[in-house]
């Protein structure tokens, strides 16, 4: 069925008019990503959906009209986010906003052709392309996993018992370093001895040095608090909330870049890492009580 024997009301107009302001601010993403990009491949590949989404901006307008302008503050801030934190995660955290402009496609491409070819490209080409983008973090994660992982149990457990044990910041705070560093040293040490057996050695040290530096990072995030404030009592609330966030934006962070669940793993990760803290806490408390440690 083709534009003139359908008739498109007012307020599916404005939503074409916005999905096509969307389609041309995502190409400038793309154009603006890919050739920010050293790695060819990856390059092409955003070249490619950076065509798609100009394409589409321009079948829209046989529809509306009108050439749209793209969202510059939409432009820099996810072109930021995909510096910073890798492009696939800035790329698939903007396609989810897209999901109401294919959900229109959809709708419309019962009745006019143009907007099923739009539909079919947004929902099977472009995603297709996507999950080919080759990143290095991506290949690493499980090696962020478990650095982030085992020092979020390990240090919030040995600060909350080290927090009554010993009610002196500078103290606790000196333990916990000794503790996360040498902690930190080990994990990275077994990553790179467990990668080179398992794997390619030549990714050994750069898995080790994921597992190794992710450690670190969250050890200061978690003894930082200890360095700022006097009330072993407001460190420790500061750390466990620090700890909380940690897991939040991590886990944030990899349900979206590779396509995970992120309530259910953010629940178990939380569970585990303040109920090892709990258990921590209340044998700091009683060695302090039963010993008569008292510093």
């Amino acid at each position: 069925m083709s534009k003139l024997s359908y008739k498109i009301d007012a307020d599916t107009m404005k939503s074409l008019q916005k999905a096509q302001k969307n389609e041309i601010t995502e190409y400038h993403i793309y154009s603006k990503l890919s050739s920010f990009i050293k790695n060819k491949q990856n390059s092409n590949i955003l070249q490619q959906i950076a065509q798609d989404e100009l394409r589409h901006h321009n079948r829209l307008k046989k529809f509306t009209g009108t050439d749209m302008k793209p969202n510059i503050l939409k432009v820099y801030f996810y072109t930021f986010i995909s510096v910073i934190f890798g492009i696939t995660f800035g790329i698939k955290l903007m396609e989810k906003g897209e999901s109401s402009s294919e959900k229109l496609y959809g709708e419309l491409g019962n009745n006019i052709e143009e907007f099923k070819i739009i539909s079919n490209e947004e929902n099977k080409h472009e995603k297709e392309l996507i999950e080919i983008i080759e990143e290095e973090k991506l290949q690493f994660v499980g090696s962020m996993v478990l650095g982030l992982n085992d020092a979020l149990v390990e240090l919030t457990g040995t600060l909350a018992g080290l927090t009554f044990a010993l009610k002196n910041t500078r103290l606790i705070a000196l333990s916990g370093l000794i503790t996360g560093i040498a902690a930190s040293l080990s994990m990275a040490a077994s990553e790179y001895l467990s990668t080179r057996t398992e794997k390619d050695s030549s990714l050994a040290l750069k898995s080790s040095l994921y597992t190794g530096g992710t450690y670190v990072f969250t050890v200061a995030c978690l003894v930082l608090p200890y360095l700022l404030f006097s009330n072993y009592v407001l460190c420790l609330v500061i750390t466990i909330i620090a700890a909380i966030l940690i897991i939040l934006i991590f886990n944030f962070y990899i349900s979206v870049a590779k396509d995970l669940p992120f309530r259910q793993r953010f629940f178990e990760m939380s569970g585990i890492s303040l109920g090892v803290a709990g258990i921590s806490f209340i044998i700091g408390y009683l060695v302090r009580l039963f010993l008569g440690v008292d510093v």
